[in-house]
């Protein structure tokens, strides 16, 4: 899945709205031919970020320039809707897709998949057996003209534009990127795969993720996400709501490796019913400044959630990520690894929160920060918050900072393996956590991402 970030590929767009504004903001409703719901929810979301201050926590985002950014960006030749055949996408936008791996991906194990290139679906099918089943799979924007009701019921519901300030501007200026409906009883077998491009010189990227399963459906999907190198600040706020039902499960697994100037600034947030699961498998890395705290609301009795996460930081990077846990219902159980490689001098910060609900009882919650530093520039903090107002739970929180063990690479070389190599290998197997948990295809893809990582490195 990995594209040569050296340059943006040249793509020519129909529609270009620069600049953050009512007339931004009425323009992408207009291109998109939204009902009026969903401009005056715009326009009122937009009313809410300019009351909003940016969070007194985390990376400085002081230099990051919200007037003067690409808020839609459409390409030319491209679809008033996306398209449901890979011959009718543009040749340069199908030559990425080559490079990545999908069509063969596409063939083998996918039910679906879906493609977007900055704030438009360039291509989205679903295989015809999936259809039979009634599952739903669209870009957004088709989704809110085929299934206007069904979206309205769930559109930023557990992410409300009054969340934080980037979320309402989310709010504002969101285009494209997923639905997924998965009907009562009907088991997705085979992973669902969305790939997005933030191509656009000092763009930003504003998709909208919404994934609602019924009582007793089963369904994993796949997010890629990359962008090309440049000398602006990017911005990318997306924003992913999952509904699980009762009795219901979710895989939610993603790798975001954007450039340098990106602001990554995304907003995450599942709402589990009872005896509901919430497995989320994600990486993120390349990132200049990432804010990002997936967050599972274990509403129903005996829902669980799982949080296991791969964050690098490099040179001039900042991570600040974690996870977030909301226990509600009774005998609901939660579990969070985080595992970063610091290097170069980047700088990565856990932070989470784990709530537990005076009412609730019998909560079982585990949380492990495992950090790996590989020079004494780089910087690795661990804030997490625990509210517990319930005297029946159990919560666990362990922390561990280390170097890599020079015992080891000794090892490895006394077996003919290069200094390098051994280094990278140790890498990968403190990964490995999480790694195993993706599909063979995507966890090679994500060991290959660290490798080129650690290319280069001065050990």
């Amino acid at each position: 899945m990995m594209v040569t970030l050296d340059e943006a590929d040249q793509v020519e767009y129909e529609v270009f709205l620069k600049g953050l504004s009512e007339e931004t903001i009425i323009g992408i409703s207009q291109d998109l031919q939204e009902p009026q719901w969903m401009l005056d929810f715009r326009l009122q979301a937009f009313k809410t970020f300019q009351k909003s201050e940016n969070p007194s926590y985390g990376p400085d985002l002081s230099s990051l320039d919200l007037e003067n950014l690409v808020y839609y960006a459409k390409p030319k030749k491209g679809f008033q809707g996306s398209a449901s055949s890979r011959e009718q996408v543009p040749e340069k936008i199908k030559n990425v897709f080559q490079r990545l791996h999908i069509p063969e991906a596409e063939q083998q194990f996918l039910a679906g998949v879906g493609g977007q290139y900055d704030s438009t679906a360039v291509y989205h099918k679903l295989k015809e057996k999936r259809i039979k089943s009634w599952i739903i799979f669209e870009d957004m924007a088709d989704a809110l003209r085929e299934y206007p009701d069904l979206v309205k019921k769930y559109f930023m519901q557990l992410v409300p534009p009054t969340d934080h300030k980037f979320a309402a501007l989310h709010g504002a200026v969101w285009s494209g990127w997923t639905f997924v409906y998965i009907p009562k009883g009907v088991k997705l077998s085979d992973p669902l795969q969305s790939y997005f491009r933030m191509n656009t010189y000092e763009g930003g990227q504003f998709e909208h993720t919404l994934i609602v399963l019924e009582d007793e459906a089963e369904g994993a999907y796949i997010e890629w996400c990359s962008a090309p190198k440049f000398d602006k600040r990017s911005l990318h706020a997306w924003c992913v709501e999952v509904f699980v039902g009762k009795n219901a499960k979710m895989r939610y697994s993603s790798v975001e490796n954007r450039s340098l100037n990106t602001f990554n600034l995304n907003t995450k947030r599942a709402l589990v019913e009872e005896r509901g699961v919430m497995e989320r498998i994600w990486g993120n890395l390349w990132s200049g400044a990432t804010m990002l705290y997936p967050c599972s609301i274990l509403k129903g009795d005996y829902a669980k959630s799982d949080n296991i996460s791969v964050v690098v930081a490099s040179k001039d990077q900042n991570q600040d990520v974690g996870a977030k846990v909301f226990h509600l219902g009774n005998y609901t159980s939660s579990n969070i690894v985080s595992k970063s490689i610091s290097k170069s001098g980047g700088i990565n910060t856990y932070r989470g929160t784990v709530y537990v609900s005076p009412k609730a009882k019998g909560v079982i919650h585990s949380t492990q920060c495992d950090a790996l530093l590989l020079d004494g520039d780089s910087v690795s903090n661990t804030i997490p918050t625990f509210k517990v107002e319930s005297s029946d739970a159990t919560i666990s929180h362990e922390a561990s900072a280390g170097n890599i063990d020079e015992k080891k690479i000794f090892y490895l070389m006394s077996r003919g393996i290069s200094f390098a190599k051994a280094k990278s290998l140790l890498v990968t197997g403190f990964i490995s956590d999480v790694v195993k948990q993706l599909p063979l295809e995507y966890a090679g893809e994500l060991n290959h991402l660290i490798d080129l990582e650690m290319e280069g490195n001065v050990w």
